[in-house]
């Protein structure tokens, strides 16, 4: 997964890794006898261990990958969102965070329509699933700071009603139309557009533009239009619409904030797919699934060779690893020295950071 291989087919991984052929990986993906739930949680439990007590800022977002026929488990025609069209494909929601710059993968599920279900499958639709990743989070001890995530799960009651209910703050896009009770008699004002400075990766400073929306009077929702572009005016297709539960003291903040979005699933995709995500030649979802976490193992594996983790690595193994000795730092310190002197070892505060903002 890690190879330099532009397509991360099963056969060209046996080449690149010296076997005769695929047919060794393909058993380990569809018949060896390991379970993808507890590597999940190993992955899980890791991620927690580096991380320790920081707070995360969550992302929510569905990745769709265009496939051809339907031969593949919950294949079919669906709105693929890396197209933004409906293509026959195959859809996964996803949940990653940032901490301190660095992206990491947490959970992924797929998204099941209703034509291709299975038996014994139950329909959820992509804000439930979303529901019960925000939930299995949260009860696995990660500490979230912030949730962001696009109209399909801002315009979800569901999703909104389990954010206040953990209590937990968030910035979600919502429709340019989008409906918000108010008495009889109120009306819907547009407060004047603000300027602010808005940070974008090896590039100057640019200007943009917010302004707040009120329905009637303003509530501890609070609803704002922000410029994609530095038009003092811009049109409902050149702004994003976003609502937030945001403290007083954060909403000052709220177009930054929400614009992390963009380059955490910008930087998320990415590496997904250098990794290989849509590569399988696979049908049946068990091995699919099985590739998946594969990649997020690798994806973590990387993100935890950046500095900050670096610098954190010796603490962590002696606070929270059963058993561990004196032993760890030196294994920790030749670790690194080995990995920083492979040819392809780039110097950066994160994975590839010459491309992905930091």
């Amino acid at each position: 997964m890690l190879s330099k291989i532009p397509q991360k087919s099963l056969p060209e991984i046996a080449k690149t890794a010296g076997l005769k052929d695929g047919q060794s990986l393909h058993h380990f993906l569809r018949d060896a006898q390991w379970d993808v739930k507890a590597v999940q949680e190993m992955r899980l439990w890791l991620t927690k261990m580096f991380i320790g007590e920081r707070e995360i800022i969550l992302c929510i977002d569905e990745t769709g990958d265009k496939k051809k026929g339907k031969s593949t488990d919950y294949v079919t025609r669906q709105y693929i969102g890396n197209l933004g069209k409906t293509e026959n494909g195959i859809v996964s929601v996803n949940a990653y965070g940032v901490v301190d710059g660095i992206t990491y993968p947490l959970i992924f599920q797929i998204f099941k329509l209703k034509n291709r279900l299975q038996s014994g499958d139950k329909y959820k639709t992509k804000p439930q699933i979303a529901v019960e990743i925000i939930q299995e989070i949260q009860e696995m001890g990660f500490k979230i700071k912030l949730v962001l995530a696009d109209s399909l799960y801002g315009e979800s009651g569901d999703v909104i009603r389990v954010l206040e209910k953990l209590n937990l703050e968030f910035i979600v896009a919502i429709r340019s139309n989008h409906g918000v009770l108010m008495p009889a008699g109120s009306r819907k004002r547009y407060n004047r557009w603000k300027a602010y400075q808005q940070k974008l990766s090896h590039r100057q400073t640019e200007t943009r533009y917010k302004r707040e929306i009120i329905f009637g009077q303003r509530r501890r929702l609070r609803y704002y239009q922000i410029s994609k572009s530095n038009l003092p005016d811009p049109t409902g297709d050149e702004s994003w619409y976003v609502m937030t539960n945001l403290s007083v003291d954060f909403q000052l903040n709220v177009a930054q904030l929400y614009s992390l979005r963009n380059w955490i699933e910008y930087g998320f995709k990415q590496v997904k797919n250098e990794l290989g995500w849509a590569d399988f030649r696979l049908t049946d979802y068990e091995s699919i699934e099985r590739w998946w976490e594969i990649i997020f193992s690798a994806y973590l594996l990387v993100s935890i060779q950046a500095t900050y983790f670096q610098l954190e690595a010796e603490k962590v193994i002696a606070e929270n690893l059963p058993n561990s000795s004196p032993d760890s730092s030196s294994f920790i310190n030749a670790s690194t020295t080995q990995f920083s002197q492979h040819r392809e070892w780039e110097v950066g505060m994160t994975w590839k950071s010459e491309k992905f903002p930091e």
